[in-house]
């Protein structure tokens, strides 16, 4: 487990950094996370099933650890990373618009859905140990999440402010709430 920390560090380091900068704009702050996400990597790595979706599941710890400042800051984000909302586009664009409509389509999913949403992408739940919550397979819980994740994508994209190609891929936002 050592090594693959090491790994990680050694592969991982500066990218990650300057992914936090880039979301985070405040070189200390982001030192901070830098740092909070290797600890979390450290004392999480024993759940990763797959070592081939490493760096995937690296970025969502990291992803959800800038959430989380976010909202000890009393800021609002919504970087719901599971609806693969170009995910790795620029860092120009401003999830923290979305959070109205993101938080209504997520309020209008079925309750399976919404519970496999919120546990997986806010409560940072395994796919593991949400198919032990609900009591149900881990095949089927990966399916419930990602049927959850599909209908999310499709409703968000049809917010009337949201701006996407014909791919699907989310490019602009705009903000009628200001």
């Amino acid at each position: 487990m050592n090594n693959e920390i090491n790994t990680i560090w050694l592969d991982l380091n500066e990218e990650l950094y300057h992914f936090i900068l880039g979301k985070i704009k405040d070189e200390q702050v982001s030192k901070d996370i830098h740092q909070e996400v290797f600890l979390k990597i450290q004392t999480k790595i024993h759940q990763l099933q797959h070592t081939s979706k490493l760096t995937s599941w690296v970025y969502q710890i990291t992803r959800n650890t800038i959430i989380d400042y976010f909202r000890k800051q009393g800021k609002t984000t919504s970087s719901i990373e599971g609806i693969e909302l170009a995910e790795e586009q620029s860092d120009d664009f401003d999830y923290a618009k979305l959070t109205n409509c993101i938080n209504q389509k997520i309020g209008e999913l079925s309750a399976q859905h919404k519970e496999a949403i919120i546990l997986t992408t806010f409560q940072e739940y395994s796919q593991k140990e949400l198919a032990k919550h609900l009591n149900i397979s881990y095949s089927g819980t990966k399916s419930r999440v990602q049927k959850a994740r599909e209908i999310l994508k499709v409703q968000l994209l049809s917010c009337p402010n949201v701006i996407a190609d014909r791919t699907g891929k989310l490019l602009d936002f705009e903000n009628n709430e200001e």
